[in-house]
This record gives C-alpha cells, sequence and structure tokens, in this order.
C-alpha cells in the first residue's frame, strides 16, 4: 500500500515540475478542498473535477505564474499530511508572494481531504479578487 507520505511526496513533486496530470491523479474522485479566504476560489470545493476548475482558474487570474512549492520537510501524523509552503504568482498590475500550510488526509493511496492556511489572507484575497 501506497503511504500517505508518498501520495503527497509524488503530488509536490509533479505540481513544482508543473506535471498537472500527476497532479490531479493523486486526488480521489470525490476529494473534498478546503480554500480558505473570501476570493473568487475560496469555499469547499467537491470532486476531482471541481478542485481542476480552481487549480486551472488559478493559472489563468495568475496569467499562468501560480507557483507552489514546499519550503520545509512535510510532517506526517497517521494518514495526515502537513506541507509548509512558498507561493509567488503575477498578473498585470498585481503579485503575491505569500506561505502557509497544506493539510492534506489520504486514504486508499489517494488525498481524499484538503486544508490550505494562508499567513496573510488579505494578500490573497486582494490578488485572486472577486469572481
Amino acid at each position: 500500500m501506497t503511504t500517505p507520505l508518498a501520495v503527497v511526496t509524488t503530488y509536490f513533486e509533479a505540481l513544482e515540475s508543473g506535471d498537472l496530470a500527476t497532479v490531479a491523479a493523486q486526488f480521489a474522485d470525490d476529494v473534498v478542498w478546503h480554500q480558505p479566504g473570501d476570493n473568487r476560489f475560496s469555499g469547499v470545493h467537491r470532486g476531482s473535477e471541481a478542485v481542476g476548475a480552481m487549480i486551472g482558474g488559478m493559472m489563468e487570474v495568475s496569467e499562468g505564474t501560480f507557483s507552489l512549492k514546499r519550503n520545509a520537510p512535510l510532517m506526517v501524523n497517521g494518514d495526515t499530511v502537513a506541507a509548509p509552503v512558498h507561493w509567488t504568482a503575477k498578473r498585470s498590475g498585481a503579485e503575491m508572494d505569500g506561505v502557509g500550510v497544506d493539510l492534506m488526509r489520504v486514504a486508499d493511496g489517494k488525498v481524499v481531504e484538503v486544508w490550505l492556511f494562508t499567513a496573510d489572507p488579505a494578500e490573497e484575497d486582494a490578488f485572486w479578487g472577486q469572481g
């Protein structure tokens, strides 16, 4: 059986290299994604299609510049993995440079639930804007 650490490591390696097909393959079909803030992407997204659409929307709004990377080792507690992260994005007239924690729960070799935490929700809200 694939460990939660292995699944989340594969997810981040794929995300960091721009391999979005492998990123998507790490999600359970019924994944639940909790996106913080008060912007066009905030809220609970249910299902791999909805999560994929949200990530695609972030790439579109950021004019293809959104980048997220681990900035410290992954930490495991049973089926849950915490990932300290750093992200950047640019678009006409705006830039974002933030840090936070992505918390991912894994079951049966797939990410089944994700909670994101940001150190500066106001910066993210300003960058992503309202839908």
